[in-house]
């Protein structure tokens, strides 16, 4: 198995349109381990398209608690496990992601206690191993998987995450505003996919969401990152690719791939991947 990113969903936010890339959700493919970073709205299909048995996933990481990160964590494993998974499947993410799956577990009481007593199914709560992802970071296998807080206010558990394996190495910004701190996580890394806004288009964005107020304007501008400064941090870091991702906004017609190109190249002169829902990148 080549070493690969594939970038399942690419669209910043919950929300989603006729036409729109699905949210959040990355799949990895490493020194034969199949990882699962963030579990947005449209994960399981996306999985199955990109050619992954839902059996087949050795690892999920949750980067932080925003619905478009973790919505569909819960169906992702109850799928995999009427699909017939039987081998415990570890799960890190932050402290409360535990409680998300207790919930999930009880709103799904009736199907799943039915489905063991009718089917001889295994326990589906013992399938799922929890734990808190911190600084410490985690091994999987032989990659080496570190994690730093980055900045997404008003969430403070929210991380990048650098996964560094015997062919390659890949860094993921998570949802973040522009830091410097990046540059040096990512220090040197194959690739770099690093979350991008495009500050031109946030008021229409925001005039098109409908049910929210100022608040909407000002967390995008002080937890996310304008698209040239993505491209700035990849410099800084010295990385042989940069991939955008998690794009706001990436379903306004006003907005296209030459807009992305303009703000990132005001830096960042290297391979580039504007990303799209299905993208995969080889880690070569």
């Amino acid at each position: 198995m080549t070493d690969s990113v594939t970038l399942l969903g690419t669209k910043g936010g919950p929300a989603i349109r006729p036409g729109t890339p699905m949210p959040t959700a990355t799949l990895l493919r490493m020194a034969g381990q199949v990882i699962v970073v963030d579990a947005g709205l449209g994960v399981t299909r996306a999985l199955c398209d990109a050619g992954v048995a839902l059996t087949g996933i050795d690892a999920i990481l949750i980067t932080h608690l925003h619905s478009d990160h973790y919505l569909e964590l819960g169906p992702l494993l109850h799928t995999a496990w009427t699909a017939g998974l039987k081998r415990p499947v570890p799960v890190w993410g932050p402290a409360g992601l535990a409680d998300y799956w207790r919930g999930f577990l009880a709103s799904m009481d009736f199907d799943i206690s039915l489905r063991i007593r009718d089917e001889g199914r295994p326990d589906l709560a013992a399938l799922a191993k929890f734990h808190t992802l911190t600084e410490k970071g985690l091994t999987l296998g032989p990659i080496t998987v570190r994690a730093m807080k980055n900045v997404h206010p008003p969430i403070e558990e929210s991380f990048a995450l650098r996964l560094d394996g015997p062919a390659a190495s890949i860094a993921l910004s998570g949802d973040t505003a522009a830091i410097d701190a990046m540059a040096t996580f990512a220090k040197g890394c194959d690739l770099l996919v690093h979350e991008a806004m495009l500050t031109a288009g946030i008021d229409a964005l925001c005039a098109r969401v409908g049910n929210g107020d100022d608040r909407l304007k000002r967390h995008l501008e002080r937890s996310h990152t304008p698209a040239a400064e993505a491209g700035r941090i990849a410099v800084n870091a010295g990385v042989k690719a940069l991939a955008l991702n998690h794009l706001i906004p990436v379903d306004d017609p006003d907005f296209t791939k030459a807009h992305w190109l303009a703000e990132v190249r005001q830096h960042w002169q290297g391979p580039l991947h504007i990303g799209y829902d299905g993208l995969t990148i080889p880690l070569t």
